[in-house]
């Protein structure tokens, strides 16, 4: 749904159940993941607008350094996986690799919704891994989608 002025969005009901998915995958990991969905790339990279989208937010400033944003282009088909420095010592390229191939397939088979879920969910795994919850885990970021 793309209006002159609209924001991208999804239907609503596959909105609630990214976040929902997000709340899962925090609930057991001090990180924080975000999901943005964004217009039109003009011209730049998915990757590049991801790095930019990140640092706009705020994500490299949690505590732990351990933050994931999945940058989304509904108008364009792409997206970007972008982790903090935090997480990204802990796993390789070839895991965001292997969750971006999973996340293309199901974008084409089942659409943008189950692919951010499932990258959602992929994350979420390996961020409990390597933070897993403590005592006390503050929400440092939203759970709501980002737009632009």
């Amino acid at each position: 749904m793309f209006g002159f002025f609209r924001k991208p969005q999804l239907p609503r009901d596959v909105e609630q159940k990214i976040i929902q998915q997000i709340r899962e995958a925090e609930s057991g990991t001090s990180a924080e993941i975000r999901v943005h969905l964004n217009g039109p790339l003009k011209g730049k990279t998915p990757l590049e607008m991801a790095q930019l989208t990140f640092k706009k937010q705020g994500m490299h400033l949690t505590e732990l350094r351990n933050g994931v944003l999945i940058f989304v282009s509904l108008k364009d088909r792409q997206f970007a996986i972008v982790g903090d420095s935090g997480i990204h010592q802990c796993v390789t390229d070839a895991f965001w690799n292997e969750v971006k191939s999973e996340m293309e397939q199901l974008f084409r088979n089942q659409g943008p919704g189950e692919a951010i879920c499932h990258g959602v969910k992929r994350a979420g795994e390996k961020l409990k891994q390597y933070f897993p919850a403590g005592n006390v885990n503050p929400n440092e970021l939203s759970d709501e989608i980002s737009r632009s």
